[in-house]
């Protein structure tokens, strides 16, 4: 109380600090304890009446108390006296068994009277019910089937109760209601065979189907309360439960069994499309049964059937239970990725379960993998076997037939630009290109491998594709009359390696992530290195072929022939300019490439013809006369190529150029100076030899021996600063070492 107390007076100091904060609040002093005093007046009568109430309350609880302790003893009294009758009347109660089973026989009696009507009509009845189904009144039928059902079940209920034992009278009733039983059957069969055709019934005639719903229900509650009484008892009637609620799903679940798996109306061997056709079937029958199931059917079954998501549920197992079935069968690459994009694309589309019709009650993303995973992966790998086997004979096929173009007698397609080519890289690159499409459609994983596998197999079909030009050249040489349009088709086999290029580039930038373009970038390199060497030794081929025909010119060049007057250069030039009419049809880069090469062969044999020392001049006159000869075809080659390759000036000038520098040599008149001019030679080509200046001195023909000697040796021990930019040409030449000897006596 002390603490209340001091409680108490700290919150009035508080209120009254709180009311007297200022000089002015001092006049209204007396304003405020008026006021504090209506408030505790207040309150105390407040708590006055709180505690009056409480008190009556519980002067209220006690006589009630008191009252239930009164009634109690009353009631205590009233059991001893009814414990006592009790146990006077045991004996009274056991006088009356009779009367006992006298009451059980009248209740039989009773239900007997009450069903004797259906029991003499039950043949009359059957018939009506028989009739009423067949005229497709079942809901009439099932009526006079449940009254039939009532007053069998009601007589072996009472047979029941008075001697269960007594099988013999049970059998008999039983049997009495055989027909009933046979009723019972064909009304389910007419039903079930409602229930397998509700999804056209509900279209066509929907009150059947309601009826038939109607049936199941009552059967379902008579079900349940014949289930409670046997709890009880211990007694139910024979067929029950029925459960026809559960049948009826059953039988849905078969039916949509059936129409998945009677979809397929054409095999492998009659249509090579058959699962294609098969899948879109399925599409359709199930996007159309749902679509009617939401909207018409859900409406003819109670909500708590939830018809929609149990026929759902079905659709979908029975898919799963197929799509199983068609991934454990053998087959090809077309089909697996036909299956593949079905199940992982198809399904879960809006040309399916996606579709905007059935929402908000299919949720796709709730859908389980109509396969599992792991046959996903069986089947993504079994397809990636197959066509690794089918890209592999595709291509040796497209090869195959590239081969026999290049033996025909007319000459390869040209392009829009005029180049020769063959239709091998836009065969190959058409079969990668559908097969990536087909992979993309499943995702893009299985897209990226497929592209890997293209290029791994490009890479082995490339080098078999050098092995085939290098045989077709190989079986030319052997015969130059065949084939006829060698030349042409070689020309075509270079343009496919820059068609193949920028395929392969196309491909790539089309199909590849661009994270994945590094772990390619290594098998890219390798596949343009193998087209480039095939395109380099094409040209090589038909450089060799142009040098076959210009053999008996090149090896006029430098004889006594020549110096008298020989046109063997021109007739060089004009063959090589025939020849580079065809050559014109070579695409770029390897166009510039079979230019460049050309010219340097070609100044590469005439430097030959002057090492093979087929001419020593025997005067300053023949000298001065082949050296002029030499720098005019110099400048006639150097007129060819330019015309060949315009822009080119640079290279035509510094292999032309060699030739000059040699007529230099071979033009000096005063002997004196030679040492000088071939040092100026040596430096201008440092992979010059000493076998190449002996014979270049053994072509002047006024070079004695010791003027070679001293000159080479000279030269031996002279610096070389070699020019960073020259492409060594003498080290092509070879000097016949048969003629070193000679050329020092």
């Amino acid at each position: 109380m002390e603490e209340m107390d001091r409680e108490a007076v700290a919150t009035a100091v508080q209120r009254v600090a709180g009311m007297l904060q200022r000089p002015d609040q001092l006049d209204k002093v007396e304003q405020y304890r008026r006021r504090e005093a209506r408030k505790k007046a207040s309150v105390e009568a407040r708590l006055k009446a709180a505690i009056q109430s409480q008190l009556d309350g519980v002067r209220t609880g006690l006589s009630q108390l008191h009252n239930a302790l009164n009634d109690v003893k009353d009631i205590q009294q009233s059991l001893i006296d009814v414990s006592k009758d009790w146990r006077q009347s045991i004996n009274t109660i056991e006088n009356l068994k009779d009367v006992k089973d006298a009451v059980v026989q009248h209740s039989q009696l009773a239900a007997a009277v009450e069903n004797l009507k259906n029991i003499f009509s039950v043949p009359e009845i059957v018939r009506e019910a028989q009739d009423l189904i067949e005229q497709g009144e079942l809901l009439q039928a099932h009526r006079k089937l449940m009254d039939l059902e009532c007053s069998r079940d009601n007589l072996m209920y009472e047979q029941y109760r008075m001697d269960s034992k007594n099988t013999h009278d049970m059998n008999l009733i039983h049997t009495y209601f055989g027909d009933m039983q046979k009723l019972s059957e064909e009304l389910a069969k007419q039903l079930w065979m409602v229930v397998q055709r509700s999804l056209v019934t509900v279209r066509r005639d929907p009150t059947l189907l309601v009826s038939v719903v109607r049936i199941i229900e009552r059967e379902e509650k008579h079900d349940r309360r014949l289930l409670d009484r046997k709890k009880q008892t211990g007694f139910i009637p024979p067929g029950r439960p029925k459960n026809w609620k559960e049948k009826m799903f059953n039988i849905l679940e078969r039916t949509v069994s059936t129409r998945i798996e009677g979809t397929q109306a054409d095999t492998r061997e009659s249509d090579k499309m058959w699962l294609v056709r098969h899948l879109e079937i399925i599409r359709k029958y199930v996007l159309d049964d749902l679509l009617v199931a939401k909207t018409l059917l859900d409406q003819c079954f109670p909500p708590h059937y939830d018809i929609f998501k149990k026929l759902l549920s079905m659709y979908h197992q029975a898919l799963a239970i197929r799509m199983q079935e068609l991934a454990s069968e053998e087959l090809e690459a077309n089909e697996i990725v036909s299956l593949l994009t079905w199940v992982l694309n198809t399904y879960k589309s809006a040309e399916m379960m996606g579709n905007s019709e059935l929402s908000p009650e299919v949720d796709v993303n709730c859908l389980n993998l109509l396969i599992s995973q792991n046959v996903v992966d069986q089947l993504l790998s079994k397809y990636m076997s197959t066509l690794t086997s089918n890209i592999i004979g595709w291509l040796r096929k497209a090869l195959e037939t590239d081969k026999k173009d290049w033996v025909k007698e007319t000459e390869p397609e040209a392009d829009q630009d005029g180049y020769y080519q063959t239709t091998l890289p836009a065969i190959v690159f058409q079969m990668f290109e559908q097969n990536l499409q087909v992979a993309a459609q499943i995702n893009d994983d299985l897209k990226t491998k497929v592209l890997l596998l293209c290029l791994q197999q490009m890479n082995s079909f490339l080098t078999r594709y050098r092995d085939e030009a290098q045989y077709y050249k190989e079986e030319h040489l052997k015969n130059r009359q065949y084939p006829q349009c060698y030349v042409q088709y070689m020309i075509a086999i270079i343009n496919n390696c820059q068609t193949f290029k920028e395929s392969i580039i196309s491909l790539k930038r089309k199909y590849l992530k661009v994270e994945m373009e590094d772990t390619l970038s290594s098998s890219h390199t390798n596949m343009d290195a193998i087209l480039d060497t095939i395109a380099k030794e094409a040209c090589s081929s038909l450089l060799d072929e142009v040098f076959m025909d210009l053999e008996p010119h090149l090896n006029e060049l430098m004889t006594k022939k020549w110096l008298m007057g020989s046109n063997a250069v021109g007739t060089i030039c004009v063959t090589v300019e025939d020849y580079f009419n065809d050559f014109a049809k070579i695409k770029r880069p390897y166009k510039k490439t079979m230019t460049t090469e050309a010219h340097r062969r070609v100044v590469v044999e005439y430097i030959r013809a002057i090492m093979l020392k087929r001419i020593s001049f025997k005067n300053a006159e023949e000298r001065k006369e082949g050296a002029e000869r030499m720098i005019k075809e110099a400048e006639q080659f150097r007129f060819l190529f330019k015309k060949l390759a315009p822009g080119s000036g640079e290279d035509t000038e510094g292999l032309c150029g060699i030739i000059e520098a040699i007529a230099e040599v071979i033009k000096l008149t005063d002997p004196s100076l030679l040492y000088l001019e071939v040092s100026t030679l040596v430096s201008k080509y440092p992979d010059i030899r000493d076998d190449h200046i002996a014979a270049l001195l053994t072509v002047r023909g006024d070079a004695s021996r010791d003027m070679k000697q001293t000159i080479i040796e000279t030269l031996d021990q002279g610096p070389s600063q070699p020019n960073p930019n020259y492409v060594p040409i003498f080290k092509e030449i070879s000097v016949p070492t048969l003629t070193v000897p000679k050329l020092l006596k």
